[in-house]
């Protein structure tokens, strides 16, 4: 069983990544908290892996921390729920929200996820309150950068991140509008909240804080 891959990032996108290791590319799909977190293409990268056979298939899912991996996995022993529901609700909960959610019997957080109903949210809390526990200190973590318990990159780094320019913005759009997709929206609503955010962002925006800025519109 794998327990983590530390090689070169070679893709990334809001759903999968493909890390090269000694000549191999290992395709891994990631939720949204862990692609807010990647280096660029080209540099290492070390993500905690979940293997999830099904159908005579084998599936690689990556997280930046122990917490999420080990959330995950509990979702998948939930009646109903799968990886990719599993991995859809981690995009938009983080592992320490869903955590808490899960200990205060939270409904209706849980149930604000795209693809979760009532009936789904209240086994998932169920099934879930006696397996999790408060959040561990100094609990182990692996950032996409490749240091534990480090921060991926410091502020002087984040301000030098590349940003997509307004001439770019059909690019940026659609990747943005399928990553919304991918979580449960329909087209009509991800295209509106694509625009109505990009439009309105000035003269500069990166594909990381459209994509968190259009799921704010739509969670509110």
């Amino acid at each position: 069983m794998i327990a983590y891959l530390h090689g070169e990032l070679k893709t990334k996108s809001s759903e999968q990544i493909v890390i090269d290791i000694h000549g191999v590319g290992y395709l891994v799909f990631i939720p949204l908290s862990t692609f807010y977190q990647l280096p660029e293409v080209g540099k290492e990268v070390r993500l905690f892996i979940s293997t999830v056979i099904r159908d005579s298939s084998w599936q690689l899912f990556g997280f930046c921390s122990i917490e999420e991996k080990e959330l995950f996995e509990l979702m998948l022993g939930v009646s109903k729920i799968g990886p990719r529901l599993a991995r859809n609700i981690l995009s938009h909960i983080s592992a320490e929200e869903l955590r808490l959610a899960i200990l205060s019997q939270d409904v209706a957080r849980v149930r604000s996820v795209p693809g979760i109903g009532d009936k789904t949210a209240r086994r998932l809390i169920l099934e879930l309150k006696d397996k999790v526990f408060p959040k561990r200190e100094n609990a182990n973590s692996i950032t996409a950068a490749g240091s534990t318990g480090q921060k991926q990159t410091t502020e002087g780094e984040e301000a030098k991140r590349p940003e997509v320019w307004l001439s770019d913005r059909d690019r940026v759009a659609s990747d943005a509008v399928e990553a919304l997709i991918s979580l449960g929206y329909s087209r009509l609503q991800a295209e509106r909240a694509v625009n109505q955010v990009f439009f309105g962002a000035g003269e500069q925006l990166s594909i990381e804080e459209l994509i968190k800025k259009a799921l704010n519109r739509l969670a509110g």
